[in-house]
């Protein structure tokens, strides 16, 4: 399979490979460690087996994950980030540090003040 070429600016890489709401909370489960398929599941409140499947596929492919199966009964399959993955936990961090520094009541102004009470 030939990988495609990869946008030039650095914000369109990022969003080519992370895209979708659950990509980044994804990567924020597997900062963790290694994780079972139905440990990200359950971890994943609300996110489909189908979605879960395509996200990890789609990492694997990207060289953001690595899959691992051990040859056991019932079959256990691995997920964890790779060196390129686990360089995504400061971009995660400054994420969630600029998400707590908005007011609660913030989310509940009018879109035009909120910018001005951030």
């Amino acid at each position: 399979m030939s990988r495609k070429k990869l946008p030039r600016c650095g914000v369109e890489r990022f969003l080519l490979l992370l895209d979708g709401p659950w990509a980044t909370l994804i990567v924020r489960e597997l900062l963790h460690g290694p994780r079972r398929f139905t440990e990200l599941r359950g971890a994943l409140n609300g996110i489909s087996a189908h979605t879960l499947t395509h996200r990890l596929r789609r990492f694997e492919e990207h060289g953001l994950v690595t899959r691992t199966t051990f040859a056991e009964t019932p079959p256990r399959v691995v997920y964890e980030l790779t060196p390129l993955g686990l360089s995504l936990k400061d971009v995660l961090y400054a994420m969630k540090d600029w998400g707590d520094a908005i007011p609660d009541d913030a989310l509940d102004a009018p879109t035009s003040d909120v910018a001005a009470q951030v």
